[in-house]
């Protein structure tokens, strides 16, 4: 799994400068420019002038800057790769993708113009965004695809538009999505990066949102506003309480295991490798985070 922390990856329109001059100042943890959806077609070129002409000249700091892509079944992409290698961003999100093979596509892509422009050979890395039907019934797959890819994506909003489904605050029609989404993922290594919030005003609606789905086994979540980037960061971030409990939990474990004890009872709780695997997760959270430093010190 890649080590880069995504808790908020944040879309900013690749045709508005002013919007991305702004993400300058946001703790998100990726900045995506968007040149899909946000974009009008007749807009596409300027979008991508935009991006390149912003990456260049702005300073993002720790964020990594990543670039979606119209989707590898339309003849946009290839174009919107050639034109923005230039600006030389970490990754690019590849949106309603829905086969291993587009991913394979888009990769192979990029080698050439990693080549061309002077670039590591697998520097640029991928995001698949899984949104349609088809997409999520080969969740596997895709994966699995290419060494280049980092994350899977769940687009909630474009796969109920897909099936036919209805949107609700409760999300059961999305619920077997979501889990296939994180299933797939962990599977093969990759993070899992939950749906858009799109209701901009309803912070603690998104924080529980943001609750359920890292109890879904998500790492971060996509957000569309710059005010519901802290929201995401807390939420997908242990506090320093739950990192000193993780560590002293591990610790406890080691002991017994050098004292040839497997299963164990610690405050009133039977711990096992599960229980460990766990509390691993929320120190290596904790680390990534910056949380777990202040916790020893």
């Amino acid at each position: 799994m890649s080590r880069r922390v995504r808790r908020s990856l944040l879309f900013m329109p690749g045709d508005s400068t002013r919007k991305m001059e702004k993400a300058v100042d946001l703790r998100a943890d990726s900045i995506i420019a968007d040149l899909e959806d946000a974009v009008a077609l007749s807009q596409k070129q300027k979008a991508r002038e935009t991006v390149v002409a912003a990456f260049q000249r702005l300073d993002f700091g720790p964020s990594e800057r990543l670039i979606r892509i119209n989707p590898a079944s339309s003849p946009l992409w290839q174009e919107d790769l050639a034109q923005t290698i230039a600006a030389r961003p970490d990754g690019y999100v590849l949106p309603k993708t829905d086969s291993a093979q587009q991913v394979q596509m888009v990769s192979q892509r990029l080698a050439a113009l990693e080549q061309e422009n002077g670039l590591p050979l697998g520097s640029v890395r991928l995001l698949a965004q899984i949104e349609t039907a088809a997409g999520l019934l080969r969740a596997g797959e895709i994966a699995s695809a290419d060494q280049r890819l980092d994350a899977l994506l769940f687009g909630a909003e474009d796969l109920a538009a897909d099936v036919g489904a209805r949107r609700s605050k409760e999300g059961w029609e999305i619920f077997y999505a979501r889990g296939a989404v994180v299933t797939a993922a962990a599977a093969f290594g990759l993070a899992a990066i939950d749906t858009v919030y799109i209701d901009l005003t309803d912070i603690e609606g998104l924080e529980a949102e943001c609750r359920f789905a890292q109890g879904l086994g998500f790492t971060g979540k996509l957000a569309i506003h710059p005010r519901q980037v802290d929201a995401i960061n807390r939420a997908f971030s242990p506090s320093a309480e739950e990192v000193a409990q993780a560590q002293r939990l591990i610790d406890a474990f080691e002991s017994q295991q050098a004292a040839g004890a497997g299963v164990f009872e610690m405050d009133g709780k039977m711990i096992d490798m599960p229980v460990v695997l766990a509390a691993r997760r929320v120190v290596t959270a904790g680390q990534r985070a910056g949380i777990f430093d202040k916790v020893t010190e």
